[in-house]
This record gives C-alpha cells, sequence and structure tokens, in this order.
C-alpha cells in the first residue's frame, strides 16, 4: 500500500473518537487488526484510547488523510494523576465483567488501572503515550512526526520526560522507538516487557 497523499497531524476533535477507537483495533496486535481475537471488540479501546481522549483531549494528535483519521498519537502529562482520574471519572462508565476467555487479560487491565503507575519513573518520565498508525500511513516519516508534536506539547507543558511500555518480543516496535529517539530504561518492567523513555 502506498501513503495517502497529504496527510495532516492536527488536535483531535470529538468527530474523530469512532475512527480512532476503530484504528486502535485494526492496529491492536503488534501493528496488525485484532478484532478477530476480541469477544468485546471495544475493550481494546476503551483501555488504551478513551480514557486519554476523555481525559487529557489536548494531548492527542490525529494524522489524518482528506476525509479520515489514518493515525493517532495520545497520553498524559502525568501518570499518577492520570491513574487517578482514570479510577475517579473514567472507571465508572466502562467497568464489566470478562465475557470470554479472550478477553480476560483486557478485562483485568481495564478494571485496575494501576497497572499504568510506576513511581520510579515519576521523576524523570512522567508523561507516557500510545502510538498506532493504520499500514497505509507507515514508513513515510509521519510516526517521528507524531512523536515530534507531542513532544512539543509536553514541553510547552513543563513535563521533564517521557516512557512507553513495548512487549520484549516486539522488535519491530522497539526499532522504531529507538530511531525517534527512545532508550530501554534500567527500571524493572511487567513481565514481558520494557520501559523505554526519553527526556522531553
Amino acid at each position: 500500500m502506498t501513503a495517502p497523499a497529504a496527510l495532516t497531524i492536527r488536535p483531535y476533535r470529538e468527530t474523530d473518537h469512532d475512527a480512532i477507537y476503530d484504528i486502535c483495533v485494526r492496529t491492536g496486535d503488534r501493528g496488525d487488526d485484532i478484532s478477530e481475537q476480541l469477544h468485546d471488540p471495544r475493550l481494546l479501546p476503551d483501555l488504551f484510547v478513551g480514557p486519554y481522549l476523555a481525559l487529557e483531549p489536548e494531548l492527542a494528535f490525529v494524522l489524518a488523510a482528506v476525509h479520515r483519521p489514518v493515525g493517532y498519537i495520545l497520553g498524559t502529562a502525568d501518570t499518577a494523576r492520570f491513574v487517578a482520574a482514570y479510577r475517579e471519572r473514567w472507571l465508572p462508565r466502562v467497568a464489566r465483567p470478562s465475557q470470554a476467555p479472550s478477553d480476560e487479560w483486557l478485562v483485568h487491565l481495564l478494571n485496575r488501572p494501576e497497572w499504568m503507575s510506576h513511581p520510579e519513573l515519576a521523576d524523570e518520565y512522567p508523561a507516557h503515550l500510545h502510538i498506532d498508525l493504520l499500514p497505509e500511513a507507515r514508513g513515510n516519516g509521519y510516526g517521528r512526526a507524531l512523536i515530534e508534536t507531542f513532544r512539543a506539547a509536553l514541553r510547552t507543558a513543563g513535563v521533564p520526560g517521557m516512557h512507553l511500555t513495548t512487549g520484549v518480543s516486539n522488535s519491530s516496535a522497539q526499532r522504531f522507538y529507538r530511531r525517534v529517539g527512545f532508550v530501554p530504561l534500567p527500571q524493572e518492567p511487567p513481565k514481558g516487557a520494557i520501559f523505554m523513555g526519553q527526556p522531553v
């Protein structure tokens, strides 16, 4: 696939909500579509997209073609504050029991936002982010441009650094993050994952 012409990066709009949910599902399996693996297709975006759009929409940016979003970056400037807001304001809207074995791990994460909180990163890397691009938007520098847009917003807000968590086995994601300035962090991450971070 070739990249759509005239892609632009712009702030998130409420009318982008459903498209961003869709992109999250279509890229949820290490960049590939995860919809066939989920009983509840809204679980993944309710965890990795929805709370950021609801709680910190000013840090959500869209990579848009003429008629539709084809990627996004979103996150929080302060993970500890975000987790508290998630529990108070987001979780009551989305909490639910697991309806199928395939969804159990996502339901566990959805209902326990403290998994995102890593006090050992709070001083140097309080911000964290999520970025996803549809296949046709990859490989043309747009991922780097989204990272730079997010970084600029954090810098304006006086945030010292940002981090993310990626899978140990997700080598393609690790290569991308290294290219845009992230480095592995020494702090011990959850099992099967690594922390990567960089100053803003």
